[in-house]
């Protein structure tokens, strides 16, 4: 029975990489869409939320029978409810990309984003893959001070952000307004991306210790 016990809550983790897994290759395509007008891969990001949203109902299923079934306590009942929370976060990871997807196909044949901003917002999507990847590592390897460290590497995305209003506020933008409400939806997006991706690893640090990531201070080796 312990074994089955043990089962059901490592194939909860298994399902975070997996939607883990998803919602980064989503970023990363819904990116390449939006710079380069492709529509057949917008569409492919679109219609690929639907899986990550099924894993996130099939997860939070599973989670919820555990509860109820085994009422677990302590370091077990922190791994069922941090994987539900981790689930939502996920979740909002792939809408996000599907957001990004979504307005390339709004624009296609054009560009919803003007040359001089695909450099920046490369950077972005590039940026927003790699958080969530680096936040699902976090999990499998339950290191506390990595999962800290994601809040410092999400500093580079608040940056490209305001380097977009920056750019929007320029008296040289002459790209008129329909562009500059995309390029403003399209920074929050990333933006919001990453501070789930960040959230998600805040969780690790409350998963490993029982604190939250803001109360969290970790143990200093006497000299």
């Amino acid at each position: 029975m312990r074994g089955a016990y043990q089962e059901e809550l490592a194939s909860l983790a298994a399902g975070l990489m997996e939607m883990s897994r998803l919602v980064g290759s989503a970023i990363g395509r819904a990116t390449t869409a939006l710079l380069d007008a492709d529509l057949t891969l917008a569409e492919s990001v679109i219609s690929g939320d639907t899986e990550v949203d099924d894993l996130q109902r099939d997860l939070e299923d599973r989670a919820i029978a555990v509860l109820a079934r085994q009422q677990p306590v302590a370091t077990d009942l922190r791994t069922v409810v941090t994987s539900l929370r981790m689930s939502a976060d996920l979740e909002r990871c792939g809408d996000l990309a599907a957001h990004v997807a979504k307005l390339a196909r709004r624009r296609y044949p054009d560009r919803a984003v003007p040359g001089d901003l695909h450099r920046t917002v490369l950077e972005m999507g590039q940026l927003a893959q790699r958080l969530v990847a680096q936040a699902a590592e976090t999990l499998l390897t339950l290191d506390v001070e990595a999962a800290l460290r994601l809040e410092q590497e999400d500093d580079r995305m608040d940056e490209l952000h305001r380097m977009i209003f920056q750019h929007l506020l320029d008296d040289r933008w002459q790209h008129g307004v329909e562009t500059a409400v995309d390029v403003t939806l399209v920074g929050r997006y990333y933006e919001r991306f990453a501070d789930h991706a960040v959230s998600f690893a805040r969780r690790v640090v409350y998963l490993v210790t029982g604190e939250h990531a803001d109360e969290y201070v970790p143990d200093i080796e006497p000299d």
